[in-house]
């Protein structure tokens, strides 16, 4: 372990170790991180690609190690004690001076994927009444203390926020100038704790923000959501969409990881679901058995069939879950949506039927296979079928994703395999009926 330990103060930039303790073990890593100065620990555990930084804290805490985690920033620090068990957390918090203390607890107060949850408190908050060399001789002061100095808050007497100076603004100006003076006039633009964390990021996205203020009912700033806190926020949220749209729940683990309970749990459940869904297609077909005993060719071009309206409904369920994400379109924009995907998959479905009809007829004219003397039929009611069954798809899987946000769900619980499954029921049904109004009198 001595080995490892010099191994690991070999390393020039935290990401690096951080790199290496990744490849161990947990229970190895934290042992191994554990006998770093405490410098060294807070470097590690502000680092969010760290695995075992909720496992490597709590044994901080149960170890006594107060100067690391009283050091830590507060946003964080709530971060990984929101994975303690009760005593460990109490523990912890024991540790805390009494302000970081009130401070981590109004942050773990807040709803998960809200403004409240991933902000920081630790920022530079001045009063209008100031002089930039008294802010930027306040700066120098508190500076190891905050987290970030994108920007500074200017308050009134009240306490509630005036305007926000870019750090840069503030540096450049003549140090003798009122702070008021290079107020601009402009409203700052805020938000409230219960924001959800998707809406902070367009924000600052649209506006181009590293840090965005976020206020109280009377207009104090309670904290700040920095644009590093967002990303680390939407790359869990988008993880956590990916788990969905492959039709299983979001596993927070390394693959190698995971145990065997947590992947049958995680998987189960929504592979139950969907198989429950394709007994439909069974049903479906059994109610067709007669026409499928009479036209068994018909059978052959059943998986073409599914895979193709499956195939497109994910297309469009991809393309709008993408939308809705990046507030491309919203809920009143369905009409619109629909009526995009009707005439597109109208066409896309004549293409797909044409490559169809244009198989069978290659296939019939060279010897491949003989399809009777009624594949022209057999041709036309494929072509007619996957017009219908790709438009349905396409329709079905572009307002799938507006039914789940309208009624309270994630739009990313609308899976390829779910959207796949619907398609499938209704697409045997589609297939049938057009085989029933183009073959009736000759193979039916």
């Amino acid at each position: 372990m001595q080995t490892s330990f010099h191994t690991l103060q070999q390393f020039d930039h935290v990401a690096d170790a951080v790199s290496y303790l990744n490849q161990l073990k947990n229970t190895q890593a934290v042992k191994l991180a554990a006998q770093l100065d405490s410098a060294a620990l807070v470097d590690l555990l502000e680092n969010p690609d760290l695995r075992c930084d909720s496992d490597l804290a709590a044994y901080l805490a149960a170890a006594g190690r107060a100067e690391v985690l009283d050091q830590l920033a507060e946003d964080r620090m709530a971060d990984l004690m929101s994975g303690f068990e009760p005593p460990i957390r109490q523990q912890a918090l024991n540790l805390l001076s009494p302000t970081t203390r009130a401070s981590v607890l109004r942050l773990m107060s807040y709803p998960q994927g809200t403004a409240g949850s991933i902000m920081t408190t630790e920022f530079i908050e001045v009063p209008t009444t100031w002089t930039v060399a008294q802010t930027l001789q306040h700066i120098r002061e508190v500076e190891s203390t905050r987290e970030t100095v994108y920007a500074i808050y200017v308050v009134d007497d009240r306490q509630r926020l005036r305007f926000v100076l870019p750090l840069r603004q503030l540096v450049c100006a003549d140090p003798s100038s009122p702070l008021t003076d290079l107020w601009t006039g402009q409203t700052p633009i805020t938000v409230d704790a219960f924001m959800d964390r998707e809406e902070v990021a367009h924000i600052i996205r649209r506006h181009d923000f590293l840090a965005l203020p976020v206020v109280d009912d009377e207009q104090q700033v309670i904290g700040i959501v920095t644009v590093d806190d967002v990303i680390d926020a939407l790359m869990e949220e988008a993880a956590e969409d990916f788990g969905r749209f492959g039709g299983g729940e979001h596993i927070d683990q390394p693959y190698l990881e995971v145990g065997f309970g947590t992947m049958l749990r995680k998987r189960g459940g929504w592979l139950a679901i969907l198989f429950l869904g394709e007994m439909l297609t069974a049903s479906a077909m059994q109610y067709y058995e007669l026409e499928l005993e009479k036209a068994v060719v018909l059978a052959m071009f059943i998986p073409l069939i599914m895979s193709s309206g499956g195939n497109s409904g994910s297309q469009a369920t991809s393309l709008l879950i993408r939308g809705l994400a990046l507030n491309e379109v919203r809920l009143r924009d369905w009409w619109r949506v629909l009526l995009r995907e009707l005439p597109t998959g109208l066409v896309l479905g004549a293409m797909l039927g044409a490559i169809g009809f244009s198989r069978i007829f290659v296939w019939q004219h060279i010897g491949l296979y003989d399809y009777g003397e009624h594949y022209l039929l057999i041709g036309f009611t494929i072509w007619m079928s996957l017009i219908g069954i790709v438009c349905f798809g396409s329709s079905i899987g572009s307002m799938l994703p507006f039914l789940l946000q309208r009624f309270g769900f994630d739009p990313a619980s609308a899976s390829a395999p779910l959207v796949a499954t619907l398609v499938d029921v209704l697409g045997l049904v589609i297939y049938f009926s057009v085989a029933a109004l183009i073959l009736t009198g000759t193979l039916l």
